[in-house]
This record gives C-alpha cells, sequence and structure tokens, in this order.
C-alpha cells in the first residue's frame, strides 16, 4: 500500500485500505470505521464492491442501535473466528463488526475514528458466528479511562444485546439469534486477531500484489 507520505489521487477502500491498528496506538486500540449511528433507522452497510456506503435496508421495527457501529478495516470473519465459537461451524463472512460508545454526540457516519477495546459479544446469526466487539472512544471523556467491560454499567452491554436479538424481527418469521456470551478485553483482543488471520488468509493477496 501506500508509504507515508505518498499522496493518493483516490480515497482508499475502508475495509481494504486502512490499518486495523492505529501506527504507535497502545495495545487494544483500534481504527474503526463507522457505519451507523445510534439515531439511524435504516440499516446502512459498507457495499463491498466500490467502498461506498450503502443502505441495506430500512429497519422494520423502532430497534436503532445503543451505540456507533461499524467494523474493524482488514479483518475478516471466516475459519479462525468461528474457532473462537464453540456453538458455530462458521462464520458470517463479513468484516469484525464493533460498537462504539462515546460520551459526546458523534452525528455523521462515513468516519474513522479511533477506539479502546473493552470486550465483545459471542453473537450467533443463524449458526454464524457473527461476534461484535464493544469498544470506547478513545480520549473520550466519559468512558475514555474503561479498559474492560466489567468497568462498563451493565446497562450498555444490555441494551447491544437487545439490540442484536431484535434487530432482524419480522413479523411471522423465526429468527435464530443468540447473544447470551459476553466476554472481557482479553478474549476481544484474541478475537480481533483471528480476524486479521482470517482477512490475511483470505484477502492478503490483495496488498503482496500492490508491494
Amino acid at each position: 500500500m501506500y508509504e507515508d507520505g505518498q499522496f493518493s489521487a483516490y480515497r482508499r477502500h475502508p475495509w481494504h485500505g486502512l490499518d486495523a491498528m492505529p501506527k504507535g496506538a497502545d495495545e487494544g486500540i483500534v481504527q474503526a470505521y463507522i457505519e451507523m449511528l445510534p439515531s439511524d433507522t435504516v440499516k446502512y452497510e459498507l457495499d463491498k464492491d466500490t467502498g461506498f456506503l450503502m443502505v441495506d435496508r430500512p429497519q422494520r421495527t423502532t430497534a436503532t442501535p445503543p451505540a456507533l457501529y461499524g467494523f474493524i478495516p482488514r479483518t475478516y470473519c471466516a475459519e479462525e473466528v468461528a474457532k473462537r465459537c464453540e456453538h458455530a461451524e462458521e462464520a458470517d463472512g463479513d468484516p469484525l463488526d464493533i460498537c462504539i460508545y462515546s460520551e459526546r454526540l458523534i452525528d455523521r457516519a462515513d468516519i474513522l475514528l479511533h477506539a479502546r477495546v473493552v470486550g465483545g459479544i459471542q453473537m450467533i446469526d443463524d449458526g454464524e458466528a457473527d461476534d461484535k466487539i464493544i469498544a470506547v472512544l478513545d480520549g473520550d471523556n466519559i468512558w475514555g479511562g474503561v479498559n474492560d467491560i466489567a468497568d462498563l454499567p451493565p446497562i450498555k452491554t444490555e441494551r447491544l444485546q437487545h439490540y442484536f436479538s431484535t434487530y432482524k424481527m419480522v413479523p411471522g418469521k423465526n429468527i435464530d439469534i443468540r447473544v447470551d456470551t459476553v466476554y472481557g478485553r482479553e478474549e476481544a483482543l484474541k478475537v480481533i486477531a483471528a480476524a486479521q488471520k482470517d482477512y490475511e488468509n483470505h484477502y492478503g493477496h490483495l496488498h503482496t500484489s500492490n508491494a
């Protein structure tokens, strides 16, 4: 990819063109691309081919994400992530999702931010591992000192669990989503490392060819 100081005439792809960890950052600090805000009643998602944010679907219910919602660049949920989930045989084949709490209002998506990883939710969606990393905005005046999931008020995690267990609900249709397992910072970092390994295994050739 581009060396420091080298100008690109084109916007980098948010998934493939950015780093998972900011250069020189402390352990547990990741870079996140934000797709959705807590006020969004429409499901926005990155179009993987173009790198633009697109409308995936309007939410049928009143559910809105309780935190900023996006993904960690250059991660992919496949074989290595599935190995960390006892009740899933495969993963969902998407970048690793991340939810970030911020005390100050962030009112736009399609942005990057640095986040401190504190834990995660082991979500299983129709038999597929679909982990949700939980983090706080790095340097946040209220949450910036939080280092592990136990340091967050339990209601913060409970709201995320409720959102992800209900956001796909459609009248007359059964959904199979489990969000029972919550883990701390140590396991979250292992899930991120597994997702980075999956990315390298599946997409590492993209960067080798550009070297």
